[in-house]
């Protein structure tokens, strides 16, 4: 296909798209279609904590909401569910996408933030989502390639930033993130090491004698106590208690 013929079907899937919306919301009842047409000086975007009216972050000016700049971030996330997590070919067994792992970090972040009684969980969430958005254009790197390989991973989040309305929020995420001085960001941290413990507690119970060893390491990484006796008691507990410890009742159930 030329470059020529690409662009035009290009145009011609978004001519078709925009028809299809423009048919979808002549069907909206009418209140259902208000909603849709507010303007933006009617929408409220700012975002609350879950115990407080006050915005955690900032609120995005209406003039200067970028629907486009959204609406390709969406896509680009897409991204970390086709990127794989690069240390498994070392492992010798196992396998995810970035975005599988960062939902599991995510979870595991909320839970730690609650757990602590103290650290605020809606930043813990945000970092824990934000922490490997980059590696949809960086890739990921494990520790081998880190020694061959310099990901621009800075420029990266800079030239995402510069397209999203929220950008300064997802800068400051980042920064905090990194400089791992606060009890979000080293809950954060430690949710990121927890996800890899799990993952790696349950290789070792498959067989994978070398998990151990990675476990090793992962655990002199973390920085609460917290997150320290949380990774205890995963060493502790088999991968498939959840489902089968206790539940001798689930196999003799008869159905009909």
């Amino acid at each position: 296909m030329t470059d020529e013929g690409f662009h035009r079907g290009r145009i011609d899937r978004r001519q078709t798209f925009g028809r299809i919306f423009r048919a979808w919301a002549g069907r909206l009842p009418d209140a259902t279609r208000k909603d849709h047409e507010l303007n933006s000086h009617e929408r409220n975007p700012a975002l609350v904590t879950m115990n407080s009216k006050k915005p955690l972050v900032r609120v995005i000016p209406p003039e200067d909401a970028d629907h486009k700049g959204i609406i390709n971030f969406f896509f680009e996330l897409g991204m970390l569910k086709k990127t794989p997590r690069s240390g498994y070919q070392f492992l010798g067994s196992g396998k995810e996408s970035v975005a599988d792992h960062s939902y599991r970090v995510t979870m595991i972040g909320y839970s730690l933030a609650r757990l602590s009684g103290i650290a605020d969980p809606f930043k813990v969430v945000c970092l824990c989502l934000f922490h490997d958005v980059a590696e949809a254009r960086t890739g990921d790197l494990n520790y081998v390639n880190k020694q061959y390989v310099r990901a621009y991973e800075r420029e990266a989040i800079e030239d995402l930033a510069g397209t999203l309305p929220f950008g300064d929020d997802f800068r400051e995420l980042m920064r905090e993130y990194r400089a791992a001085e606060t009890l979000e960001a080293k809950l954060a941290h430690d949710a990121d090491q927890l996800d890899l413990i799990l993952e790696l507690k349950e290789q070792s119970d498959l067989g994978n004698t070398y998990a151990v060893k990675w476990i090793h390491h992962a655990l002199k990484r973390l920085e609460t106590n917290l997150g320290k006796e949380i990774a205890a008691e995963i060493l502790e507990t088999d991968f498939t208690d959840w489902w089968f410890e206790g539940h001798d009742h689930w196999w003799n159930r008869q159905d009909g």
